[in-house]
């Protein structure tokens, strides 16, 4: 990605147990903030939290990420633009309303993917109620791996405003997503300021992490690439690095979210998909190395220097007082992994998640 290397990770602001840090050193048209919170950090590092909790949990920092962008002026007239259905799990209508932002209207996209011959062909607009509130800010909340329906729906949106000689201000999109969102953010701003010279372009909101979405099976052998988000090649938010490295466990789940849509409206098939995870890290645990699967989790080379975890993790702004103890935690965070195997991690997940979610099992 463009510029990545120099991409630094500096702080906004610090209000209402909300950290707010933004992109800086990209050279990007767009803005891109990365947004921690305690409920987002519990949602992100803890896959028994399912059903409208998953919804829950992402009320109080888009909330505080939506009043700020109202008092710097960045949001006046909202429209929102619900992309069915992992877009339902943001409440950006709950925190609109909790901040006094008035939202004109909803509208409502249903994106599903086209099969031909058991491959993805591409994508079909299945249901479509779209309403225009010219020189709006359109608020989307949608979790981008691959971003191609993220693509798809907003090329339809704006080909609808176009239609209806209207434009839009500006888009503001909260998402639990990865590196690839700017790439194509950053493409898709050019496509549209050659119709709309003066659209401001997108502000994007990422909960706890710009994270990476693996490119092949993994170390464990078990990951879909384009699907899987992890650390490595991202920016996460020290603290939720700092929650995440507190617990043992966590770090080696299969993905940071596992499948949005299916924790909150599929709850079985998310349980089979967790627990089809850790049985298989389970039989595999003896032929994995642990070494280069702890490496690949935390997103760099063991041992590591205090300055290359700095540059590692795009912390060079972060105050140093945060940095050199957090630092110093990783330490023992991979010092405490000695005395463990990961065949005892697999069955103390597959134990711990069966018993919270045992209700869900079929």
């Amino acid at each position: 990605m463009k510029n990545w290397e120099a991409v630094k990770l500096v702080p906004e602001f610090s209000e209402q147990g909300v950290d707010c840090y933004r992109l800086e050193g990209g050279d990007y048209v767009n803005e891109y903030y990365v947004v921690s919170e305690a409920e987002t950090r519990k949602l992100l590092n803890t896959p028994e939290i399912v059903g409208y909790e998953v919804y829950h949990c992402l009320i109080p920092a888009t909330s505080q990420m939506l009043y700020y962008f109202k008092e710097q002026k960045k949001v006046t007239t909202a429209n929102i633009l619900s992309i069915l259905r992992g877009a339902l799990n943001y409440p950006l209508e709950e925190s609109c309303y909790r901040e006094h932002i008035r939202v004109h209207d909803i509208s409502f996209l249903s994106s599903e993917r086209v099969f031909q011959d058991d491959e993805i062909a591409g994508l079909e607009i299945k249901y479509s109620k779209l309403t225009m509130v010219p020189g709006s800010t359109l608020l989307i909340g949608d979790i981008i791996a691959t971003g191609e329906t993220l693509i798809h729906c907003l090329r339809y949106v704006t080909d609808f405003y176009r239609e209806h000689g209207a434009a839009l201000r500006n888009i503001i999109i909260f998402t639990i997503g990865g590196t690839t969102g700017i790439t194509i953010l950053e493409r898709l701003t050019a496509e549209i300021r050659e119709f709309w010279p003066d659209f401001e372009g997108f502000i994007t909101v990422y909960y706890e992490g710009i994270f990476s979405t693996y490119q092949d099976k993994g170390v464990s052998g078990i990951n879909l690439p384009d699907v899987d988000f992890y650390w490595k090649g991202g920016i996460v938010a020290p603290e939720f690095r700092r929650q995440t490295l507190s617990m043992r466990d966590p770090l080696f789940e299969k993905c940071i979210i596992y499948d949005g849509g299916a924790r909150r409206y599929e709850i079985h098939e998310h349980v089979e998909e967790v627990l089809d995870f850790w049985n298989k890290m389970l039989v595999r645990a003896d032929r994995i190395d642990f070494k280069k699967l702890l490496e690949e989790k935390l997103g760099y080379p063991l041992p590591v220097t205090y300055e290359e975890w700095i540059h590692y993790n795009h912390y060079e702004k972060i105050a140093p007082n945060t940095t050199k103890w957090l630092y110093q935690q990783e330490k023992g965070y991979v010092e405490s992994l000695q005395d463990v195997t990961l065949k005892e991690i697999a069955q103390q997940r597959i134990d711990e998640f069966t018993s919270a979610l045992h209700k869900y099992m079929l």
